[in-house]
């Protein structure tokens, strides 16, 4: 499986592309700058990194993703809980409630998503 890890100022950048594809690179210049304060040169460095290594692409000046927002967040979820919680899942939500008490909506909601993905 291809390795969908991106540091922050990455994943920001392709944030831009996902809520606007496909969009003209100089549009994404713009956008790069209003939202991340980016000057052009930082913005086409980036996508020239992001294209080489597969997750966008620029055909005729027209920028759009190669990979899903869904999968980059997927991947990046399941490697922390692998790293941080030697893949355990229980223990994880453990630490993420922090003791806190959820409703009863909230527990029937989760109680749904495991459902939906047991073996």
């Amino acid at each position: 499986m291809k390795e969908l890890k991106l540091c922050e100022s990455d994943f920001r950048f392709m944030c831009v592309v996902w809520e606007n594809e496909p969009l003209n690179s100089g549009r994404l210049v713009d956008l790069c700058n209003q939202k991340l304060g980016w000057k052009k040169s930082t913005t086409y460095t980036t996508l020239r990194k992001l294209c080489e290594k597969g997750f966008a692409q620029n055909v005729d000046t027209v920028v759009s993703s190669l990979v899903a927002k869904g999968d980059v967040q997927a991947y990046a979820g399941n490697r922390f809980i692998e790293n941080t919680f030697a893949g355990s899942l229980p223990n994880f939500l453990v630490s993420f409630l922090g003791g806190k008490k959820i409703s009863d909506k909230e527990a029937e909601e989760l109680k749904k998503l495991i459902d939906d993905y047991k073996e």
